[in-house]
């Protein structure tokens, strides 16, 4: 055994050191609720969107993978839609992916100081805080992905061909969540081809596996068969619109705003090689190397690799443990652990949304990539973070053009979201406000239908009063509502009344399909 728990035979795991993990575990799940019941902040956009997939809800017919949807309905049916109850779900996976970070350090070897450095990591590092703290699939992927790579490591420590069942069923959960599964798929694949896996591809285990995977994702496969790939759509915009702004350098550089984690995983992609007790785990190695080159190559968002990370974690601080020498192994260690705590503190405003936005924007003013938008302008806020305000206002205006309209027409009108953020707020919200449910051809909105409204009467928000003049021959103007910490699009945003459309809704839809915005 090594000082500090640790075992240098790769056949043998060490022992899990419980009451370390359970206590961060703990501590991260605690900072997650506290977060969301102090927070200045409300829902993000993308968040209303999941909750109104939640509510048309199809299984076999969605053009996303739909665990997403099926968590959003879970929890309003249970715990009801306020702030708390619903991120208390990502909180969760995030608490999980601490406790995977510490097993897994376990699995390639490492003692209590390795398991507990692999779970502090994740928990103080602004990515994993990000995507802990929204109700999104991106913390989703992240478990799926380093569950995906503790089954592979079992599998190269133990040889049980088991192991490729909980493969298979890690990579099903992740076709659930959210596509970009394949990334690692593809990267577990190849590094299998140049390790002595490969000769278990041979037999039944893997194409097992592999069977099993497809067929617990299946409703995301089947969904975009019977919508005829609406995937290819959905990526061709994202890379016309954000991706374009990705550059090699660019993805490389960023991957630094992560902190000193970055840092000890550069250290475990190395361990791997230099360190006798990491070798025969090389397979995981080989695995995220590869995620990595592919995401390089494909102008890949920086985040997109970050569910490769808490495997590199466990990894580095395995490495950390084994190679500090004696004299200066304390230094090392309780220095590596000050630098992940110091960054954590330091970027916890990136990670978590704590600060208001006057103060946020004081904080992040020397930071430019982490207010970086999508498609590349700089704006006061992170984009995060922007997306969180102004959508009740919004809303709240909408309510109010509605009620202003004589009772006849509020029978009559039609409510249209331009942007899926709009479409999603409106969902939300417009109960609370006596609202009917709104229509929008943007995104996924297209696939929930126009209604069975004609639009005699619209209202419409987010959209300018010249660009209806085409459709309809009463176009006025209600209101604008304006949000100075919103990014661009919806910084003033307009509301129109719009009367004795040129069409009905029901004809024009069909025109309208593949707003992907």
């Amino acid at each position: 055994r090594k000082p500090g728990g640790g075992v240098t035979d790769a056949r043998f795991a060490a022992r899990p050191a419980w009451r370390l993990i359970a206590a961060l575990a703990a501590a991260k799940l605690a900072l997650h609720l506290v977060t969301n019941a102090i927070t200045p902040y409300g829902f993000h956009r993308d968040e209303f969107l999941y909750f109104a997939m939640g509510r048309h809800l199809q299984l076999f017919h969605m053009d996303f993978p739909p665990a997403i949807a099926i968590l959003a309905e879970a929890v309003r049916g249970t715990l009801g839609d306020g702030l708390l109850g619903i991120r208390l779900v990502p909180a969760l996976f995030a608490t999980l992916l601490v406790v995977l970070a510490g097993l897994l350090a376990a699995e390639l070897g490492g003692g209590r100081y390795a398991q507990a450095l692999a779970g502090l990591t994740v928990l103080a590092s602004p990515l994993f805080l990000r995507s802990g703290n929204l109700f999104q699939p991106v913390v989703l992927d992240q478990v799926a992905w380093t569950l995906a790579l503790f089954a592979v490591a079992r599998l190269a420590r133990t040889g049980d061909r088991r192991w490729w069942l909980a493969l298979g069923a890690a990579c099903g959960f992740g076709l659930l969540a959210k596509f970009s599964i394949a990334f690692v798929g593809l990267g577990i694949f190849l590094a299998i081809l140049l390790t002595p896996l490969r000769t278990q591809l041979g037999t039944p285990w893997p194409w097992v596996a592999a069977a099993l995977a497809f067929a617990i994702g299946a409703p995301s496969i089947v969904g975009q068969i019977r919508l005829h790939y609406p995937i290819v759509l959905q990526m061709r915009g994202l890379a016309e619109a954000q991706l374009e702004h990705v550059t090699p350098l660019g993805f490389i550089a960023t991957q630094l705003l992560f902190g000193p984690g970055t840092l000890l995983a550069l250290a475990g992609a190395v361990g791997f090689i230099v360190v006798r007790a990491l070798r025969p785990f090389r397979v995981v190695g080989w695995a995220c190397l590869a995620v990595f080159l592919i995401l390089l190559g494909t102008h890949g968002k920086a985040y997109y690799f970050g569910p490769a990370y808490p495997a590199l974690y466990a990894a580095g601080a395995v490495t950390l443990e084994t190679i500090a020498r004696p004299r200066l192994g304390a230094w090392v260690r309780w220095g590596a652990v000050a630098l992940v705590v110091g960054y954590g503190l330091f970027a916890l405003p990136i990670g978590l949304p704590i600060l208001g936005p006057p103060a946020m924007a004081r904080y992040a003013a020397s930071i430019s990539a982490a207010r970086r938008t999508n498609q590349g302008a700089v704006e006061p806020l992170p984009q995060d973070y922007a997306d969180m305000l102004g959508w009740e206002e919004q809303v709240r205006a909408v309510a109010q053009a509605y009620h202003d309209l004589p009772p006849a027409e509020q029978a009559t009108v039609v409510i249209v979201g331009d942007n899926y953020g709009e479409a999603g707020a409106l969902a939300f919200f417009g109960p609370r406000y006596g609202l009917p449910d709104p229509i929008s051809a943007a995104g996924t909105f297209w696939q929930f239908g126009p209604g069975d409204k004609p639009g005699t009467v619209v209202i419409v928000l987010g959209e300018e009063p010249q660009s209806l003049r085409q459709h309809a021959d009463s176009v006025v103007l209600a209101t604008r509502v304006t949000n100075p910490w919103g990014v661009a699009e919806e910084r003033d945003v307009p509301i129109v009344v719009g009367r004795r459309p040129r069409t009905t809704v029901q004809a024009l839809w069909p025109s309208l399909a593949g707003r992907y915005r």
